[in-house]
């Protein structure tokens, strides 16, 4: 299958699903939809380590349809050796850290650059049609501020590769259930109630169901969420 000219894809076939990021704040959340979406026939979800399902869902014991969950441990250093793992229809990239967990700034490009794009490319020359990503609010390859930066290098990097519909959402903080606590996330929710609409806490759930609601459209081109358009979702 040629990468510029991917074969038109039936709106009735299931769609095949990779997911990067599933235990991450949105992650969770897109997994979680997708696993309820009838139009969706496998998720592929990326992990580190060995997970169970049930770890990546939440939850003990089988429910049916569960089968449909492929829980796939890679390399993420040497994701080439798992091209056949890249031949989906939708492409959701949820992954993310923070500077302070990734020890470095290079450390941090890794995981928000260098791993999103590899996976995206992957992806888009194994036929690949549509592209979702989390990204964040202020993403700009020419901002001062290095986490805006790198999103939105990606960005400009994901533009390039020749999808045939891309949907970015550019969430501002993230309300939901973490793993670990973070101090300056919990006075930003606590005190979001004072801030413009456009800087307003949003739910992980909100941005998930943002990003699936396009994605499910697959109107062709470029589209960017706003905050203000995430917050607005039910």
């Amino acid at each position: 299958m040629s990468a510029s000219a991917p074969a038109p894809h039936s709106a009735s076939a299931p769609r095949r699903v990779l997911l990067a990021g599933a235990t991450g704040l949105v992650g969770r959340e897109l997994l979680r939809q997708l696993m309820a979406d009838p139009t969706v026939g496998e998720v592929r979800a990326l992990t580190r380590r060995p997970m169970s399902r049930g770890e990546l869902l939440g939850r003990s014991g089988h429910r049916p349809g569960d089968e449909r969950l492929q829980v796939c441990e890679v390399d993420f250093d040497r994701l080439d050796r798992h091209v056949a793992l890249f031949e989906v229809d939708w492409v959701c990239c949820a992954m993310g850290t923070t500077i302070r967990k990734a020890g470095s700034q290079a450390a941090f490009r890794q995981v928000d650059f260098d791993y999103p794009l590899h996976m995206a490319q992957l992806a888009r020359a194994q036929g690949a049609h549509q592209l979702m990503l989390v990204s964040a609010l202020g993403a700009d390859a020419d901002s001062r501020v290095f986490y805006n930066r790198v999103k939105g290098e990606l960005e400009d990097a994901l533009a390039e590769l020749d999808y045939r519909s891309v949907c970015v959402a550019r969430p501002s903080l993230l309300a939901g259930e973490r793993g670990e606590f973070r101090l300056a996330e919990r006075l930003g929710l606590a005190l979001g109630w004072l801030m413009p609409d456009h800087y307003k806490p949003v739910h992980a759930a909100q941005v998930a169901a943002g990003l699936l609601s396009a994605a499910r459209d697959e109107r062709p081109g470029w589209h960017v969420l706003s905050n203000v358009h995430l917050r607005g979702m039910r």
